[in-house]
């Protein structure tokens, strides 16, 4: 049984999800099943219960998984003694929006790459709201987004931006917007919200502290796909400053000043503690705390 199953087999007991793990570890579907019952014929036992709609640790597979782990952190462990204190090669697996890895991360890795020419960068893009998910399932180990206003005590992070929350309507929405005044009429306007993430948790204490009722057109899953909901007149919504400025649908909206504000996000770099054990980890870090500020929250 290789270091590089135990991981496998490490990351699918964290996520439970065969397609989460396939897709993570670069693994076809059956590629994973077949590395699972190897694991399971060696051991003798069967490690995980499946179905056609869930995954769970059998009581065997909770126990394995410990050894798992340990067996894992043992091996980087003897790497990083044998290695001493040079990084010669490894690789780090990166997770951000599109908008971050346009704006935020590339005096990061220009500063990185340069240290440390021999790491292999693995970058994924998709949904800040995915962020911390992807991080405690091991999907990513460092993940930049807008931050919680509470983090997981298991997680570090680096604070790198701030951006306001704001306002947004079509260009040529004055439908939406009360006349002499240019104030959001919410008795009327559709309103275009996140599924889920921060924006959304703030957007709705928002209605709540000022006594509003929304009148939810859609719901949609990332900051572009709510600007283009907007930008097409179907009503208005809340993105991040940064998302806007760097957006190709920016002049296709307009910011619509609100007397009470939203909270602005915090964006940082995060990554769990017992991955700044790893030497490449150690080093990314360094490498973000000059672009970022110097102290460091948990």
């Amino acid at each position: 049984m290789d270091i590089h199953a135990l991981k496998i087999f490490s990351h699918l007991a964290e996520s439970l999800h065969f397609g989460r793990t396939s897709r993570a570890c670069h693994l076809t579907p059956s590629a994973l099943t077949r590395t699972i019952q190897r694991i399971e014929e060696q051991v003798g036992t069967p490690l995980f219960r499946r179905d056609n709609r869930t995954v769970a640790l059998t009581q065997a597979g909770t126990v394995f998984r410990q050894y798992a782990e340990e067996a894992v952190e043992r091996w980087q462990a003897l790497q990083r003694e044998l290695a001493g204190n040079e990084i010669q090669g490894g690789e780090i697996s990166l997770f951000c929006s599109v908008t971050a890895a346009m704006s935020i991360l590339p005096p990061i890795l220009k500063s990185f790459r340069r240290m440390h020419p021999g790491v292999q960068i693995k970058l994924q893009t998709g949904d800040a709201a995915e962020a911390l998910d992807r991080l405690n399932n091991r999907q990513a180990e460092v993940t930049i987004a807008a931050l919680p206003e509470r983090m997981p005590a298991a997680v570090v992070f680096v604070e790198l931006a701030r951006t306001p929350l704001v306002f947004i309507a079509p260009a040529d929405g004055a439908e939406f917007l009360t006349p002499g005044d240019d104030q959001i009429d919410w008795a009327h306007i559709p309103v275009i919200l996140a599924e889920r993430g921060l924006s959304r948790e703030r957007i709705d204490r928002w209605f709540r502290t000022n006594s509003i009722r929304p009148n939810i057109y859609a719901e949609v899953a990332g900051n572009e796909a709510l600007l283009a909901m907007v930008s097409l007149g179907c009503g208005v919504g809340v993105v991040p400053e940064l998302v806007l400025e760097k957006s190709l649908l920016r002049d296709q909206v307009r910011l619509v000043e609100i007397e009470s504000k939203l909270a602005p996000f915090i964006i940082g770099a995060c990554t769990l503690k017992k991955h700044l054990l790893n030497p490449v980890i150690q080093a990314f870090w360094t490498a973000i705390t000059p672009v970022g500020r110097p102290k460091r929250r948990q």
